[in-house]
């Protein structure tokens, strides 16, 4: 997967950033972590945010390693969306058990 980083002062990323400074968004309370199969897909996203003109760094990680442990160190609740630009070829990987690691889905029953 390929996660772009995120650029001081652009608003994709909280301050302070416990996600790493990866590109991230909140939405309904869930922050989602950008991710990308490919740098076309990456590129289609940069076209779509009327920022493809910019270089955009990104890291090269595992879609394992980013929901085991990239996720478990977001302030709250968090996924991934993977090619949010392509219609007909996004996923979303939600905070729920079986997705991400069970402390920290949103759904997960605790039977103590």
């Amino acid at each position: 997967m390929l996660v772009p980083l995120a650029v001081p002062g652009d608003g994709s990323a909280d301050s302070g950033g416990s996600h790493g400074g990866l590109m991230s968004a909140v939405q309904g309370g869930i922050r989602w972590l950008y991710a990308f199969t490919d740098e076309e897909a990456l590129a289609r996203f940069a076209e779509a945010r009327g920022d493809a003109g910019r270089e955009w760094t990104y890291l090269a990680i595992l879609g394992a390693r980013l929901v085991d442990a990239v996720v478990p160190m977001a302030d709250g609740p968090a996924g991934v969306a993977v090619n949010v630009a392509d219609p007909d070829g996004s996923m979303f990987f939600p905070p729920v058990a079986g997705i991400v690691p069970d402390a920290y889905a949103v759904d997960a029953v605790d039977v103590a």
